[in-house]
This record gives C-alpha cells, sequence and structure tokens, in this order.
C-alpha cells in the first residue's frame, strides 16, 4: 500500500470529529447561515453546506499523494470528517422536526439502512474502483455520488414545525439565566446565559435525573464499542498485506456479504431486544463482540481462506449488528423527550470517542507485536464493558425507576418503560 500501519492507524483519528459533534451542535441547531438560510430553511441550508464540504475534501485527496504528503491528505480527510459529522448533526434534527413522533421509529430504520447502504457504496465499491482504476478515480467517483445528497436535499420540503416555538421557548430559558446573572457586563450575562440553557441544560437534566448512576451510565457507554472500534482500524491492513487477500475478495466477503450480516444481526438484535428485554440483550451483545475478536486470532494462524475469512465476519458482524441495536435501543430510553437531540448527541459521541482515540494507536500496536497480539488485546478491551452491562442488567429497577419513560407514565403518559 506504501503506508506504513501506524501511519494509517494515526488517520483513524479523523473519525474523532464524529464522536466531539456535540460540540458544535448546538451552533448548528440555533445559527441560521446568511443568504442559504432564506434560500432552503435551517435544516437544509446546514445539510447542503456540509455536503459542499464533503465533496470538497473528496475532490482534494483525489489530487493529492498520500505518500509523499500525509499530513496534506490528513488535512483533506480532516474537512470530509467535519463536514460528514456536521450534516449527521442536521439530518438528526430534520429528521426529528419532520415528522410525528410515532414516525421516528420508521425515519429511524431507514436512517441506519441508508447509512449501512452508504458504507457498502463507500467500502466495497470504493475498493472496487481502486482495483480496477486507481484510488484517484474512487475518490472522484465518491465526491460525484455527493449529489444523491444534494438533489435529495433539494427536493425534500423544510420542516414546518417547531422552529419558531424552539426559537421561542430557547429565548425564555436564556432570558431568565441571563436575569440570574445581572452582576456580570450584559454581553457576558447574554453569552453565559445562552451556553447554560442551549448547551449545559440538557447534560445537567441528565446527571440530576440518574444522580450517582450517572457516572456508570456514561462509563459504559464510552466503553461498549472500544474493542470493535478499535479492532475495525486495523481489518483492512490485516486482510490486504498480512493475510494477502486481493482487494475484490475484500470487498466481497467484508463489504457485500458483511453488509446483509450485519443487517441480519440488527434484525435479530431486535427480536431479542423485543423479546427479552434491552439490557439483556445489552450484556450478549458485549460478550459477543469480544468474543468475535478472538476468531481473527485463529484466521490470523491459518493460510488464507476465503470460507474462513466469510466464517469470522458472519460472527463479527452478526455480534455486532445485535451489540448496536441493543445499545440504541437502550440510549433512546434514557433520553429525555425535552433535551431529545442534544442528549442523544452526547451519548452518540461518547460512545465512538475512546474506541477512536486507541484505535489511532493501533498501527503502533501492530507494528511492535503483531496482529495476533493486537486481536487479544482488543479483546480483552471488551472485559469492562461486559462487567458494566452486567452491573447494569442487576440494578434494572433503579434505572426503571428513574427514566423518562417511567416519569412520564407516572405524570399520565402511557409510554411503556424499557
Amino acid at each position: 500500500m506504501g503506508v506504513e500501519t501506524a501511519t494509517i492507524g494515526f488517520f483513524s483519528w479523523l473519525g474523532i470529529t464524529y464522536s466531539i459533534k456535540v460540540v458544535w451542535a448546538p451552533i448548528v441547531d440555533r445559527l441560521a447561515l446568511p443568504v442559504l438560510d432564506r434560500m432552503f430553511g435551517k435544516r437544509r441550508s446546514w445539510m447542503l453546506l456540509a455536503q459542499t464540504g464533503v465533496a470538497t475534501g473528496l475532490v482534494l485527496m483525489a489530487n493529492v499523494d498520500a505518500v509523499a504528503t500525509p499530513t496534506l491528505m490528513a488535512l483533506c480527510g480532516l474537512l470530509v470528517a467535519f463536514s460528514s459529522a456536521t450534516q449527521d448533526v442536521a439530518i438528526d434534527a430534520y429528521r426529528i422536526e419532520v415528522a410525528e413522533p410515532r414516525l421516528q421509529a420508521a425515519l429511524a430504520a431507514m436512517y441506519i439502512f441508508g447509512y449501512r447502504l452508504a458504507l457498502l457504496v463507500a467500502g466495497a465499491g470504493a475498493l472496487y474502483l481502486a482495483e480496477f482504476w486507481s484510488w484517484q478515480v474512487s475518490y472522484e467517483v465518491m465526491a460525484l455520488l455527493v449529489c444523491v445528497g444534494v438533489v435529495t436535499v433539494l427536493l425534500i420540503k423544510e420542516p414546518e414545525v417547531n422552529h419558531f416555538s424552539a426559537a421561542a421557548d430557547m429565548a425564555e430559558a436564556v432570558s431568565r439565566e441571563v436575569g440570574k446573572r445581572g452582576h456580570l457586563p450584559p454581553r457576558l450575562a447574554r453569552i453565559a446565559g445562552w451556553f447554560s440553557a442551549a448547551v449545559a441544560g440538557p447534560f445537567l437534566d441528565f446527571f440530576r435525573r440518574y444522580r450517582e448512576l450517572s457516572l456508570l451510565i456514561l462509563l459504559l457507554v464510552a466503553l461498549y464499542r472500544v474493542c470493535d472500534i478499535s479492532m475495525g482500524v486495523m481489518a483492512n491492513p490485516f486482510y490486504l498485506s498480512y493475510m494477502g487477500f486481493s482487494k475484490t475478495d475484500v470487498a466481497d466477503v467484508t463489504k457485500i456479504f458483511g453488509f446483509f450480516m450485519t443487517i441480519a444481526g440488527s434484525l435479530l438484535g431486535g427480536l431479542l431486544v423485543v423479546r427479552y428485554g434491552v439490557r439483556p440483550v445489552l450484556l450478549a451483545g458485549a460478550v459477543l463482540t469480544a468474543a468475535s475478536n478472538l476468531l481473527f486470532v485463529l484466521i490470523a494462524q491459518q493460510p488464507p481462506d476465503l470460507v474462513g475469512l466469510a466464517i469470522v465476519v458472519s460472527a463479527d458482524n452478526l455480534s455486532g449488528g445485535i451489540a448496536n441495536v441493543a445499545l440504541i435501543a437502550w440510549l433512546s430510553s434514557m433520553t429525555s423527550a425535552a433535551f431529545t437531540a442534544t442528549q442523544y448527541a452526547l451519548f452518540s459521541s461518547l460512545m465512538t470517542l475512546p474506541g477512536k482515540f486507541l484505535g489511532g494507536f493501533s498501527g503502533m500496536v501492530v507494528a511492535s507485536y503483531g496482529y495476533i497480539e493486537f486481536f487479544l488485546i482488543s479483546s480483552l478491551m471488551g472485559v469492562p464493558a461486559i462487567l458494566l452491562a452486567w452491573w447494569m442488567l442487576r440494578h434494572g429497577s433503579r434505572l426503571d425507576s428513574l427514566s423518562p419513560a417511567n416519569i412520564a407514565e407516572g405524570q399520565g403518559s402511557q409510554q411503556p418503560s424499557t
């Protein structure tokens, strides 16, 4: 490939932008873009701006030599990652505002399916293009495919609800917070009031509700996918460089076949959550994810075999699908309706940040010890999540008593507790 494994590992840090998008999510949620906002509305204007950033970054990457100028390639990748994470924030806001609550589950399901389909195109499709043409052509085609999203945004309608009422509610909340800070200069008081109402408010609500359990909940969120994400950074170098599979073999097995196994795992995870509840499946998902990493230790000691690779990829994607569904269901059950977007942004950011940060060192581990030791270490990294998930299962009644659904039911809502 021409790029050292340690460099590949460090490049994975670009994905941290998805893990810290909660930092600038309030800006995307509140700031109206000049000109674009009047033409397309708040949500669509941010989506279009983000898509422009993604396409621009991909075109630049197509014209940069990653071996000769890795820093410039990293900056182009940063533009793509930042723009894509910003698009996620805008799409989440659009999805919540565009339809009534009873349609949100269907919208979320279609969003997940579209995300997986995009991964398939950008994964297997990019590998096919690189195999038969070049990486430059691959990046250019990916940039061209951004037009699908642009056309979609131009065709859809801007949400007609919540914008003015949300602005009024926020103005009232900010006014209250500013009033508490009369001892400060007016400008500083307004900044502090906005920060307290728009940024700190959702987080304070979570900590006040779950009290002494808050840190353990956030710790589980942070650690649940560590072994999965950190292992995934070195997956393609392992398949291509260590095992010696061709790009088309990897695309066929890990991207196309793996895509369908992930969907199957997600469906199975959904059925299991309905049948047994979210916390038992959360624990099972943590165990299966850590165990599936050990299967890579086995194939790393065997000659290249597509059947063996397919079996391991099947187990890995099935366990990942089950674990992700359980995690999303669990996080959704803890999100307050008053702060849905911001609190879920906190969870979704936190659940990938540690794994992506540690994944940045994965290339160094491989270079120093080898792939077998790397997969053993990544599997052991799943043990804390297993222990925390088991603890959450043991304290399920306490968690249920503090959940937003339970509180709403106590106030007259008929929402079932998870």
